[in-house]
């Protein structure tokens, strides 16, 4: 692990992203040394930094030390965090925030290969998004809602768990973004109000527009996922896994879900 770019395992007790939650985090696949969709990934983090006002973190730096860590790694996961630093007690931030920058480097999950070809169940959660339009889209550090949905089951057969908010609207998953295909069409949540707008979710939707395939960005019910012929969760770890069971659903990968794997497989960028 790196912490401002040294080597240690150890953080202030007083940083904020531990006492409130006050910072961003990236998560990036990392082949042949190389962390994957850098430049996205960095975007993003870059424009959660403007929405909570957190000064930008030395881009180049973080670059350097990302390659650092990845350097001997053939298939992992890169982890990336930037907090508002350390400050008093107290939410009001320092006048002068230093940024505090924490990368480490972690096996890759032990996925099973099946999950993407032949898809995976999923369960719709109890636990509800809440609302606030300040914090969608960015990949914030408080996922206090992902721990609770993620601690209702623990049945290992089922893969992940779909995520609403108060209105019925299906948001996203506790770790990915949720797609459906209905009458040809595909749709992906809008996350206006919550949510976190996913690197693959990005690409999806630019990918199916070069293969010609219209996508809707909007509201999507909880009702409508029954007449949904294909579903699929994608991020930046798992690409795309089909939903083959939502709840007591059957479902068959369909030829969307396939055409969309197979033009993203070699698309790293």
């Amino acid at each position: 692990m790196l912490i401002n770019g040294q080597a240690c395992d150890t953080l202030n007790a007083q940083d904020r992203g531990l006492l409130y939650g006050d910072g961003l985090f990236e998560t990036l696949a990392v082949r042949s040394g190389t962390p994957l969709r850098w430049e996205r990934h960095l975007q993003r983090l870059l424009l959660g930094c403007e929405r909570l006002s957190i000064p930008d973190p030395d881009v180049t730096a973080l670059t350097v030390e990302a390659l650092r860590l990845c350097n001997d790694r053939t298939h992992a996961v890169l982890k990336l965090i930037v907090t508002r630093g350390s400050g008093g007690r107290g939410y009001r931030a320092p006048p002068r925030p230093q940024p505090t920058r924490l990368l480490s480097c972690h096996p890759w999950p032990d996925y099973p290969p099946e999950h993407a070809r032949d898809g995976v169940h999923v369960r719709l959660c109890s636990t509800r998004l809440a609302q606030q339009p300040a914090l969608a889209g960015i990949k914030h550090l408080n996922r206090l809602e992902q721990v609770l949905a993620r601690a209702e089951w623990r049945d290992e057969e089922i893969a992940e768990g779909l995520l609403c908010d108060r209105d019925d609207h299906v948001i996203e998953a506790t770790m990915s973004n949720l797609f459906m295909v209905s009458d040809g069409q595909l749709y992906t949540p809008d996350l206006s109000d919550c949510g976190v707008a996913g690197i693959m979710r990005t690409m999806i939707i630019e990918t199916a527009a070069t293969l010609g395939v219209p996508c809707t960005v909007r509201p999507i019910t909880r009702a409508e996922l029954s007449d949904a012929t294909e579903l699929l969760l994608c991020n930046s770890l798992i690409g795309i896994w089909p939903v083959r069971q939502l709840d007591a659903r059957k479902l068959v990968p369909g030829p969307l879900t396939h055409r969309l794997q197979q033009a993203l497989e070699s698309h790293h960028d």
